[in-house]
């Protein structure tokens, strides 16, 4: 049985996730909730969005628990650049000893607009080609292809930095009078960050920079540097309440 494991705050590593999973069958896993090491499962499947050139927290802290002996597979998504990230997780991967044997890269909706707006119909654009980009990654790693990044030098010092510094990346939210304290930020929140108590949300120093909170607050009441943007963002190809769910032992349906 394969394990595609994930990571995702606004669906769009899951919705890869699930794509894949109607063709590979398989469990998806949520990697924040995720305490394994791979062995149960007979294929390891990677599906991640691409952080500043690098990898989210929760996967890069996953990776040296896996086991080294099961093939794993990575499919990386980005909403602006990849800017190497394929080549820093194959390196990375190396590295720590795993048995990597493709790394694959697919562009999806942008979701980090803390401070700028991606145009609607772009986005749309964007989505509509990622069903086709999902099957032709699935496709190869039926054919067993395998597919290493370009010989490039990945961004590495810039990936360590911004890593570093994400933590502080909260001090800057804070919740507007629109918040009804229903503490779906904290829920969502992977880091464990966000706390509703005594009327009032507070945001810790173990900011992860995924944005969920952000996103997801169901009356856009969470900000950044108290700009009252509207716009947000969650892959309207999921269900949002499976989005850190486990999905075992079943073929997800094609939306």
């Amino acid at each position: 049985m394969n394990g595609i494991l994930y990571f995702s705050a606004t669906g769009n590593s899951l919705y890869i996730a699930k794509r894949m999973q109607c063709v590979l069958g398989g469990d998806i896993v949520y990697i924040p909730t995720y305490t394994g090491n791979g062995g149960e499962f007979d294929k390891l499947f990677l599906v991640s969005p691409v952080y500043s050139f690098g990898l989210p927290a929760h996967v890069y802290e996953l990776m040296p628990r896996l086991t080294r002996a099961k093939e794993l597979v990575a499919v990386l998504n980005y909403g602006g650049m990849l800017g190497g990230a394929d080549a820093f997780l194959y390196r990375y991967a190396q590295q720590i000893g795993l048995r990597i044997q493709s790394v694959y890269a697919l562009k999806m909706p942008e979701n980090y607009t803390l401070t700028f707006t991606v145009p609607r119909f772009y986005g749309k654009r964007v989505l509509k080609k990622a069903d086709a980009a999902i099957d032709a990654v699935t496709a190869a790693v039926l054919r067993g292809e395998q597919r290493l990044p370009a010989k490039r030098k990945p961004k590495e010092k810039t990936y360590y930095k911004n890593k570093a510094r994400w933590y502080k990346l909260a001090r800057d939210f804070s919740v507007t009078d629109a918040c009804v304290l229903c503490g779906k930020c904290a829920a969502v929140c992977p880091a464990g960050n966000i706390t509703v108590a005594e009327g009032a949300v507070r945001f810790a120093d173990k900011c992860v920079a995924c944005l969920g909170c952000y996103h997801r607050c169901p009356q856009k009441a969470v900000v950044y540097k108290r700009r009252k943007k509207k716009d947000r963002y969650v892959c309207p190809k999921v269900d949002e309440n499976e989005i850190g769910k486990d999905l075992i032992g079943a073929r997800a349906a094609r939306e």
